[in-house]
């Protein structure tokens, strides 16, 4: 795939797909820049290079209508501190003002677009909306792996318009870890899947299943294996659906020969609440009135001894509810294994990357992806529409 570094960008407009989705306080100030911070090499390089580099990115859900306190407005000023040099916000992404403020940029300034999602062209994949963008440039650059699974015109159809497309070094190093992960892993290779839901992670689990040498499993998701075992589990979330499937998915792992690990323990509660009195009881004597919101001190210890001897760990999805504190310790056991382990440890992003980064560890994992359901994607074996379109893009300029 060619990336930036593999094209002269001097003197030409170089328009750069980011992903600035950053969260927002009350305030409408940036509590988190990791999103701004994983962008700056690319856009470091752009500027070094001479181009004029214009930046685009959604923020929010403003549902194709512009929503003021959804501006990009914190995120240029924050990016001009990072930077050390202005950066100018568009007043849009699209149309005769911005055409206008782009053909007027000198070779190193860099402007940031206002947000994408402004206009409902953007998740409709509008030709017309990616048209107008491709105005804007004269060299395309996708850096946002983590909107590479949607179908977006900034990602997708802006490709077509566009004769010079390529990755941005961010979207290069996501897809090489996950590529060293699946494609030649240090063996064992290891899976950490949790979450909550059975449902949105089972085709990634039956992918994975072609892969791994251990297949770990955590959070909500696993209470749906423990009942398909014979597990009485109380009142916790299960997918009564997916029983089935849980049980196939077993069994598959069995006859492949694949370690599959599920809780030995769990901590329980009667209520998702921190407040609510815990119990740390074994899988199999969760009481009939309390729901497993954990895994228990147990299996943190077991899924440890077996992570040991791991050459390379996958991790997607959180062992609990880690946003509470009373349900946390699992979670923040499996960053410690992953922290401790000698093997390449990639996580997924979300929920996953948060939990790593507040256990002040994140330097001890090799690396952390910025996307969710790009990653998750990835783990189903699926291709990322936004890489097909830049691929197919180079192969038409060949």
């Amino acid at each position: 795939m060619q990336t930036i570094t593999d094209i002269e960008l001097a003197g030409k407009r170089t328009l750069i797909r980011v992903d600035f989705n950053v969260p927002l306080d009350k305030a409408g100030q940036i509590s988190d820049d990791a999103r701004i911070r994983r962008a700056l090499p690319t856009v470091q390089h752009a500027v070094a290079a001479g181009a004029k580099v214009v930046l685009a990115s959604h923020l929010g859900r403003p549902e194709g209508k512009p929503v003021p306190r959804l501006s990009l407005q914190p995120v240029a000023r924050r990016l001009a501190e990072l930077l050390a040099r202005p950066v100018r916000l568009a007043p849009d992404c699209v149309g005769g003002a911005v055409e206008s403020l782009v053909d007027h940029m000198q070779n190193g300034d860099v402007v940031l677009l206002e947000n994408l999602r402004f206009h409902a062209g953007e998740q409709q994949n509008s030709d017309a909306f990616a048209a107008a963008l491709a105005r804007l440039c004269d060299v395309y650059v996708n850096d946002a792996f983590a909107v590479c699974h949607r179908a977006n015109a900034s990602v997708v159809a802006v490709t077509r318009h566009v004769a010079t497309c390529a990755a941005g070094l961010l979207l290069e190093t996501e897809l090489n870890y996950f590529e060293k992960a699946m494609t030649d892993p240090r063996r064992p290779l290891a899976a950490i899947i949790g979450g909550a839901k059975v449902s949105s992670k089972l085709a990634a689990l039956q992918n994975m299943l072609q892969h791994v040498d251990k297949l770990f499993i955590g959070g909500a998701m696993a209470n749906t294996f423990l009942k398909s075992s014979g597990c009485p589990v109380g009142t916790s979330k299960v997918e009564d659906d997916l029983l089935e499937a849980a049980a196939e998915l077993m069994a598959s792992a069995s006859r492949r020969g694949i370690r599959l690990y599920l809780p030995v323990d769990v901590v329980a509660a009667r209520h998702m609440d921190p407040a609510s009195a815990t119990r740390k009881v074994p899988a199999r004597e969760i009481p009939a009135d309390y729901m497993a919101l954990d895994i228990g001190p147990a299996t943190a210890m077991l899924y440890a001894e077996a992570l040991a001897d791991a050459g390379t760990i996958i991790w997607n999805g959180p062992m609990g509810v880690f946003e509470l504190q009373p349900f946390s310790n699992g979670t923040a056991h499996v960053v410690k294994s992953l922290a401790a382990s000698n093997a390449l440890t990639i996580v997924g992003g979300g929920d996953t990357g948060a939990a790593v980064h507040k256990s002040g560890m994140a330097d001890k994992v090799s690396y952390i992806s910025t996307g969710g359901g790009a990653f998750l994607t990835l783990l189903e074996g699926r291709p990322l529409v936004a890489v097909s379109a830049l691929l197919e893009a180079q192969q038409r300029a060949a």
